[in-house]
């Protein structure tokens, strides 16, 4: 059976049930600084990007500037109600056991984060060592840019069009497709809203799947159809 070189996954709202969080928090700030948003639409909007982005988005589209303090309010809070909140999608420490091909996590997010988020919910011995956040590449440029894929692959020896990314936004998906991988969409996370296997697909998902108890079968699948194309 063929093997992929690598299987990636994104973390916020796939491997932990963070995004809903985050938006809560940020669009409560945003909301208070003058643009009235709710954690629904930043969630079916924004999900994927850093909140920097998220307001570079909203000021451009709204026309009205933050200031650049509401960043690092918005980090602290978040992180606040993450390490008290955060939870494990059901079913993803069997589905990423299954994994037998080398893994890892491609995120936005700083890897400080994503470490407390994964010991809390028992996953960092899964990923430890091969946790790449795209704020820490040589670029630092974040989803959609392609880079954090890119130097995931070649730090870890994979060759790009053998390799799979578990994304829920189409941000994630934009970037993963310019790496030239294949991406298996997912949208089973507390965020996930109506249209959205639709938003992935169009994106570049090759599939979607909602369950974690779906992958083991979806990746095989997948890599046998790459093999015979």
């Amino acid at each position: 059976m063929p093997q992929p070189d690598l299987v990636i996954f994104d973390c916020d709202g796939v491997l932990v049930d963070s995004e809903i969080l985050a938006a809560r928090v940020e669009a409560e700030l945003i909301t208070e600084a003058g643009f009235e948003i709710s954690a629904e639409e930043i969630a079916e909007t924004y999900a994927g990007l850093t909140f920097k982005d998220i307001m570079l988005a909203i000021e451009h589209k709204a026309n009205i500037p933050f200031q650049a303090s509401l960043i690092t309010r918005a980090e602290e809070l978040v992180d606040r109600k993450l390490r008290s909140e955060v939870r494990a999608i059901d079913g993803v420490h069997q589905a990423v056991a299954s994994v037998t091909a080398p893994r890892c996590i491609c995120s936005n997010s700083r890897s400080e984060r994503i470490a407390f988020m994964l010991e809390k919910v028992r996953l960092l011995p899964l990923f430890e060592g091969r946790i790449f956040s795209a704020l820490e590449t040589p670029s630092k440029k974040t989803k959609p840019a392609p880079d954090v894929f890119l130097h995931a692959a070649q730090v870890l020896k994979a060759d790009p069009a053998n390799t799979f990314v578990i994304e829920d936004s189409a941000h994630g998906i934009y970037g993963a497709r310019a790496a030239g991988m294949r991406v298996i969409g997912f949208t089973g996370a507390a965020h996930s809203y109506p249209g959205h296997a639709d938003i992935l697909t169009e994106a570049g998902a090759e599939t979607v799947i909602n369950r974690w108890s779906d992958l083991k079968s979806v990746l095989a699948a997948l890599s046998e159809w790459s093999q015979d194309a």
